[in-house]
């Protein structure tokens, strides 16, 4: 979840720029970028994406952070099929 900084609301004309932009670095580093969604409510922008690790995700997110548009919020999440290991491994 992202919510702008004041130097990113002040280009919010950019962000499908920087949204692409970011499609293409999330590629490049071996993760998906699988939607970004623009809100209303507490949160600005959010975003659900898939990486290898969470040192990728964390490279990431900081990339993106350190670019001053906007600040983050994460959670890491599983799937389904992820869950069901998690359960089977329950005593």
């Amino acid at each position: 979840m992202f919510n702008w900084t004041d130097q990113g609301i002040r280009s919010a004309k950019d962000t499908l720029n920087r949204a692409n932009a970011a499609r293409k670095a999330f590629k490049e580093a071996g993760a998906e970028l699988i939607d970004i969604y623009w809100t209303l409510g507490q949160y600005d922008v959010v975003t659900i994406f898939e990486a290898p690790d969470n040192e990728t995700a964390y490279k990431l997110l900081l990339e993106v952070g350190m670019q001053g548009n906007v600040r983050t919020l994460t959670m890491q999440a599983i799937n389904e099929k992820e869950m069901v290991k998690v359960l089977q491994g329950l005593r």
